[in-house]
């Protein structure tokens, strides 16, 4: 079952001798617990694309459909509710709130749309964490590893239609990206969540059942 398919996305900023092409008419889909890499160089337009995937941001021209709807005809609002409740972001620094504890961080997108909180969902997720011990810790008393398992619970508390990881494991050593990647294969295999993930990590990319490698806005290989 197709869950995400892009259509002939552009993304062009400036305008004149100052445009540049960001996306140049990309076209791909997913299905549904698919476990999807983008790789490319810095420049290559993988944010770009992520970003509009996610509808934080608008396109030149072009369409994406998320579970057979097209976001871009939601106006801001009812767009911003949309991806609260089927996109989870998860960002490379981690963009948690630091007056919040582990549990709170997790679950903000529930509080945000006035949703409560299934205290076994949240109980068997932060056991999966491995952050049941630390979940009254502030993200200042976290390691990086820490405080980006919480934010990989903060997106999937919401059991989104989609996980878009931005460079998960871009500010973490050695050691905590093999846990961070070992957790996206586990959420994608035992909760049948799907994933794209950005990654300039080829190693790190050979984890995904496919890999998209993008150069210059265009997509250039699958494998």
């Amino acid at each position: 079952m197709e869950i995400l398919k892009v259509e002939n996305l552009t993304k062009i900023y400036g305008e004149y001798s100052n445009k540049v092409t960001a996306l140049d008419h990309v076209s791909f889909s997913v299905e549904k617990g698919e476990f999807v890499a983008i790789v490319g160089a810095s420049g290559s337009g993988k944010s770009t694309l992520l970003h509009l995937i996610g509808g934080v941001d608008r396109p030149t021209s072009g369409k994406v459909f998320i579970d057979g709807k097209d976001i871009f005809e939601f106006n801001d609002d009812k767009l911003a509710i949309f991806r609260r409740r089927q996109v989870g972001l998860i960002y490379q620094f981690y963009n948690l709130i630091p007056i919040l504890n582990v549990e709170e961080n997790i679950t903000l997108p529930l509080s945000l749309d006035n949703r409560a909180v299934d205290n076994k969902v949240l109980s068997d997720l932060l056991d999966t964490l491995g952050l049941k011990s630390r979940k009254n810790h502030l993200p200042n008393e976290l390691s990086g590893g820490q405080q980006q398992r919480t934010s990989i619970g903060r997106a999937l508390i919401t059991n989104p239609a989609l996980i878009l990881a931005d460079e998960p494991t871009g500010n973490l050593d050695s050691k905590s990206s093999d846990e961070i990647v070992a957790l996206l294969k586990k959420s994608n295999k035992e909760l049948n969540q799907t994933i794209i993930m950005i990654t300039h990590n080829m190693e790190i990319a050979k984890c995904a059942d496919r890999i998209i490698k993008l150069e210059d806005g265009k997509i250039v290989e699958e494998e």
